[in-house]
């Protein structure tokens, strides 16, 4: 079962790193624990009147100070202990293979343009079959966006938060058992969820919205070469995982689409994936591997991204796809933004020599369908 919990500040243990990168560091605002919940990281004594007082771990680290020896190593236990219980290290966990196996007559792929995000969503989700082939009563669903920046949809740098609330209502039209929405942003979590409008908008259509902050996290083997990380625990609990990212530009790699968008399983270190980024993102891609992905190409960011922030950066497409091929699906995206071939991401050959998919999207013969 998913275990969900608010975590306060007050501990002198922070959850794993933030990303300290070239898109920026940002601290985690503090949060008191709300009535009736009881901080792990909180000590309950008892004072004169008999009556229970609450000390947060800190004050009852400095009182230790004077044991010098003995309470340094008595904090370090109640540190790690902390620690586990805060983000799940004590087991090495895995993740599940979340692709499914095509019913007969379904496009592998599908491209929906000339209407708005949510009318290209819901005509390339019905054309496809609808959810009810990816998703069962039984599962736990986990729809994955980009919300990496606190910026408006108009920007371009987020997912269309339209285009969630279609994934969201499929999903409960299958009638998962659960549909939670969930990253790790770049910016500041909670203004990157309210500011992307994708917050609001994916509880209203009732899915469970975990901000990175109110969650586990649970210890990962991300690949042999990248070891062990710490990852969000929607991403290890979930059932069926849809990826839907939006597509644009990165300076890094040139074109940011659904095998990058893996980056946000986690908000450790992930300035260290960036030594070698593609094989990092094709490492990745192969540890998810997702149920569906869907990329929202409504408004995308032609340069200067990841983050962009200029609407004249922005150039209105109009488009999404849709289907099981993730390699396919980012080759799309960057043909849209009319890369040649000789500068196609690295990432693609290294995910189609993985056995994830096709470069050629063409060869999936993609279905086109107007939504306007």
């Amino acid at each position: 079962m998913l275990g969900l919990f608010t975590v306060s500040r007050t501990s002198d243990h922070p959850p794993p790193e933030s990303p300290s990168s070239d898109e920026g560091q940002q601290d985690r605002a503090e949060e008191a624990p709300e009535d009736g919940e009881r901080d792990v990281g909180d000590v309950a004594e008892r004072g004169r009147d008999n009556k229970p007082k609450r000390r947060s771990r800190r004050l009852v680290l400095k009182a230790a100070g004077g044991l010098l020896a003995a309470g340094a190593l008595g904090a370090a236990g109640y540190a790690i202990h902390d620690y586990r219980q805060r983000f799940g290290r004590d087991a090495l966990r895995t993740i599940r293979d979340h692709r499914i196996q095509l019913p007969p007559g379904t496009p592998p792929m599908v491209v929906a343009r000339g209407g708005t995000p949510a009318r290209n969503a819901r005509a390339a989700i019905a054309r496809l079959g609808g959810m009810t082939p990816f998703v069962t009563p039984d599962d736990v669903v986990v729809v994955k966006p980009n919300i990496g920046w606190d910026s408006v949809p108009a920007q371009g740098a987020n997912t269309h938060p339209d285009v969630v609330v279609e994934v969201v209502k499929a999903c409960l039209d299958a009638r998962a058992k659960r549909v939670i929405v969930t990253d790790c942003p770049v910016s500041e979590a909670r203004k990157a969820f309210e500011q992307s409008g994708i917050l609001r908008a994916a509880s209203d259509a009732g899915a469970e919205v975990v901000l990175p902050e109110h969650s586990r996290y649970h210890t990962v083997r991300l690949s042999e070469r990248l070891g062990s990380w710490s990852v969000l625990e929607p991403f290890v609990e979930a059932t069926k995982i849809i990826n839907v990212p939006i597509g644009k530009h990165h300076d890094f790699t040139g074109v940011t689409g659904g095998m990058k968008n893996w980056i946000g399983i986690t908000t450790e270190r992930r300035m260290s994936f960036h030594s070698d980024i593609n094989r990092a993102i094709a490492e990745l891609a192969a540890l998810m591997r997702p149920t569906l992905t869907i990329i929202d190409a409504s408004r995308v960011l032609m340069r200067n991204g990841p983050k962009g922030g200029n609407l004249a950066d922005v150039k209105v497409f109009g488009a999404l796809a849709a289907g099981v091929d993730p390699i396919a699906l980012d080759a799309w995206a960057c043909r849209l933004m009319d890369t040649p071939d000789e500068k196609l991401p690295d990432y693609l050959r290294f995910g189609e020599e993985m056995g994830l998919g096709k470069v050629d999207y063409r060869a999936l013969q993609p279905v086109e369908i107007a939504a306007g």
